[in-house]
């Protein structure tokens, strides 16, 4: 199914209607998924969009194509004309528009702020866990789409049957993902949140206490309005134990037998999960979900718990599962490639903590048991390399051939014993598997020529630049043979 809309601008634009006195909206950093999704939601509604970057992009060249002026650089000029200015937590005090805007006494908001506005007036569904929110972002939008209630949606990686992550619907219904690594989803005021798992991650942003980010997830869900509802995965033991806390409706889903939206009789075949959800009181649902994994099915029975108490057809849920495209970077299928003695399977996933590493690979082994499991791992950012050190290695030596790049730092400083080298010296160390290091990503398809064989599955796994690798192998068609004769 491809997720199409219309709209009727005037009508859109009176949802908010105090935000008539914004004329220019400035993006600081548009370029990065969550930042350009809502410039290009606010773009749709008439406003002026300026933002600017280090680098141009597709995610730029998308904007542009559609309207916003893109700047290429930071500079105090940037932000002349802007009536509010935009900015993500990646984005340092001291960068000069930020400057600029400050002795202006221009409003500077941070990204979910303005996300908080698009939602104040419409029925917004937030998607919030440390795993699984873009995917059941997706699905949640797949369904609603399917149904014909044009949802607006805001996520952080791309619809695929949309081709963007971000689209104005002409409903009041508003769904995004909600992003807990710098807290900033406590701005958001929906009237269901959803909460797929929470794991230590982004410790920094809650003083390194396990027990403020639990704290801040309740919060989170207490922004729910007294008649809001709380979906929440009961299989998650974090989570379990939040429930009792939570004074407001809460819908439960799940493997577990005490869930309301209860997974039964999961099995994989290849690109596909096929499972049974049954429903308290209503008609189970045979689904064949179009992405594979027992982590995806758990993010397919959350959408369509949100569906089944909005009362949404059996029939707009069941097509859309099976016709769901997927997100990109999650277990994004790129295609089979000839390598000169046989044809290897080409797959990209953004997974880049350990519990994410791994269900990628249960998924990868449950639907392609018979192949080579070949991955290029990227770990991301030093600090979550070192807090989650032993548990990297533990999933990682599950492949078959590791492949391991250097730390990307997203602009972290260097934490000794926290690079890939380190973490490769300690996974050979442990006699299962023997990781090549590549300290050069530019070198990377160079290496391959002499790694991949005919039947492999190849998978580049991380948040960093190893989805650029994966785009230039999917271009080259990753002619392994032509490789090694040049």
């Amino acid at each position: 199914m491809t997720i199409e809309h219309t709209q009727d601008l005037a009508q859109i634009r009176a949802m908010v209607p105090e935000m008539r006195r914004v004329k220019s909206i400035h993006f600081i950093g548009i370029g990065g998924a969550g930042m350009s999704g809502i410039a290009e939601v606010l773009l749709n509604e008439g406003y002026q969009i300026t933002g600017s970057d280090i680098a141009q992009n597709p995610v730029t060249e998308r904007l542009v194509s559609k309207g916003a002026t893109v700047y290429i650089g930071h500079q105090a000029s940037n932000v002349a004309d802007a009536s509010v200015v935009v900015v993500s937590t990646a984005i340092n005090e001291e960068n000069p528009e930020i400057i600029a805007a400050r002795e202006a006494r221009t409003p500077i908001v941070r990204r979910a702020e303005m996300l908080a506005e698009l939602m104040r007036f419409r029925h917004g569904i937030a998607v919030a866990g440390t795993h699984g929110k873009t995917t059941t972002t997706a699905l949640v939008t797949q369904i609603y789409s399917e149904a014909g209630l044009d949802p607006t949606f805001v996520n952080g990686g791309l619809v695929k049957s949309a081709g963007t992550n971000a689209r104005l619907g002409s409903s009041r219904i508003l769904i995004a993902e909600a992003d807990e690594s710098d807290a900033s989803f406590l701005h958001l005021q929906p009237m269901v949140s959803i909460v797929t798992n929470i794991e230590a991650d982004h410790m920094d942003t809650y003083g390194g206490d396990f027990e403020t980010l639990k704290q801040t997830f309740i919060d989170f869900l207490h922004n729910l309005p007294f008649y809001g509802q709380a979906v929440m995965c009961v299989d998650d033991p974090v989570v379990r134990e939040l429930i009792p806390q939570v004074s407001r409706q809460v819908i439960t889903y799940g493997f577990s037998k005490d869930a309301d939206i209860r997974i039964e009789n999961y099995v994989q075949e290849g690109q596909q999960g096929k499972f049974t959800v049954v429903r308290e009181g209503k008609a189970n649902l045979d689904i064949t979900l179009n992405i594979p994994g027992r982590h995806n099915a758990l993010n397919a029975s959350a959408a369509i718990a949100v569906a089944t108490e909005d009362d949404i057809s059996d029939e707009a849920i069941l097509k859309a599962m099976a016709g769901t495209e997927g997100t990109g970077r999650r277990f994004d299928h790129l295609g089979e490639y000839e390598t000169g003695n046989g044809v290897a399977m080409l797959v990209d996933d953004y997974g880049h903590h350990p519990t994410e590493v791994d269900v990628t690979i249960q998924a990868a082994r449950s639907g392609w048991a018979d192949k080579r499991l070949v991955m290029i791992f990227q770990p991301h950012r030093y600090s979550r390399t070192r807090d989650l050190y032993d548990d990297f290695a533990n999933v990682l030596e599950q492949v078959d051939v590791l492949i391991l790049l250097d730390v990307y730092s997203a602009g972290e400083k260097p934490i000794a014993g926290a690079d890939g080298r380190s973490l490769s010296r300690t996974i050979r160390g442990r006699g299962k598997i023997d990781p090549i290091f590549v300290a050069d990503i530019n070198t990377l398809p160079s290496v391959l020529a002499n790694v991949i064989q005919g039947g492999d599955l190849v998978l580049t796994q991380g948040a960093g630049d190893v989805g650029r690798v994966a785009k230039q192998l999917e271009s080259l068609q990753l002619d392994i043979n032509k490789m090694q004769n040049v």
